[in-house]
């Protein structure tokens, strides 16, 4: 069973906000790359988990 969060962050590139659908199912630690919903740079999402709360959302650019 899935459970997901949806979260806001802001683009290392342009800084807009994004939105990011977190699945709590996927473990503790999670990193993964998406694209700006703006200007489809690719950033490096690292997510740590406590439970069904995030306790740290950090974002960077895939290339930096």
């Amino acid at each position: 069973m899935s459970v997901e969060l949806n979260k806001e962050f802001f683009c290392p590139f342009c800084g807009e906000a994004n939105e990011l659908m977190v699945d709590i199912s996927e473990g503790p630690t999670q990193e993964f790359v998406v694209d700006c919903e703006v200007c489809c740079d690719p950033i490096v999402i690292r997510i740590k988990l406590q439970g069904d709360r995030v306790v740290s959302l950090d974002v960077d650019r895939e290339n930096g």
